[in-house]
Order: structure tokens, then C-alpha cells, then sequence
């Protein structure tokens, strides 16, 4: 073997663990939060943010969950849902709308995927009341600068 197969290969190694060990340390840092410790429920008061939930706000956090059918193709937002629905809520209006939603903001376009595939989306975790200027869509909680991956 040649010294520059040798060294070529070494790099090669150091650079894989390298990638690996800085992946799993952006994953540690990211904390996870489902869709049930979003909310606290006070009865009459309704609902409140979970201790939980504001205690990760601004932070990286990821979430399980379905992308729910765009409002329309390319939109540099998704709804993620609980769980799976099959047809837009804002395109039948007798249709339940679920609870358990967030809005994920994306640095680029949204892509289609065929509904029922679990995600996993990792962003910075927004709460509270916000009306998006280009769409008009009302939120209480969004997930920033998002990627996401099927599970």
C-alpha cells in the first residue's frame, strides 16, 4: 500500500467519524416534544401552553408526526398533524380540523409526499399567536427553519 493510499484512507476515516460524531451531536442537542405535552388544559380557562413547551421555546426541538394536505403545491409551509388525514380541512367546510397541529416553515418549498408517511421534523419551536402575511394562516405553534425525513 502506497503512502498516499494510507493517508488518503485515514482521512477518509477521520473524516466519517468526524460527520458522524458532529450528526449526533446536532440530534442531542434537539429536544423532543409531542403533540400531548403541547397543551395543558385549566377547564374553563381552556387551553395553555404547556410548563414543557414554553420551557423549550427558541429552542431546536423534533417532532413526530403527518404532513396533513397543502393548501397548495410548493408552499414554503406544511401542516403536521397527530395523525394522518387524507383531504385538505380548508377545502371541505364541514371538515374537523385537528387540535393537534403545527405549522412547519421550511427554508425552501414544500414537496408533496403521499399522505400517511410518518416524518420526523426537527425546527426551532415557536409559540403563540401569529398570522402569516402571505397566506393569512393563524397559528399558535411553528416549528422554524425546518428539515424533515420519513421515518
Amino acid at each position: 500500500m502506497s503512502l498516499y493510499q494510507s493517508v488518503s484512507r485515514r482521512g477518509f476515516l477521520g473524516a466519517s467519524i468526524f460527520f458522524t460524531l458532529s450528526s449526533s451531536n446536532a440530534r442531542a442537542q434537539e429536544q423532543v416534544l409531542t403533540f400531548s405535552e403541547l397543551y395543558e388544559s385549566f377547564g374553563v380557562m381552556g387551553l395553555s401552553f404547556s410548563a414543557r413547551a414554553k420551557s423549550l421555546k427558541g429552542m431546536r426541538v423534533a417532532m413526530s408526526g403527518y404532513m396533513a394536505p397543502p393548501l397548495k403545491a410548493e408552499s414554503p409551509f406544511f401542516v403536521l398533524t397527530r395523525e394522518p388525514i387524507a383531504i385538505c380541512p380548508f377545502c371541505q367546510s364541514d371538515a374537523d380540523w385537528p387540535i393537534d397541529i403545527v405549522v412547519v416553515y421550511l427554508n425552501d418549498t414544500t414537496p408533496l409526499l403521499a399522505s400517511g408517511a410518518k416524518l420526523v421534523v426537527t425546527g426551532t419551536l415557536e409559540l403563540g399567536s401569529w398570522v402569516d402575511p402571505e397566506s393569512g394562516f393563524v397559528s399558535q405553534v411553528r416549528l422554524r427553519g425546518s428539515r424533515f425525513r420519513r421515518v
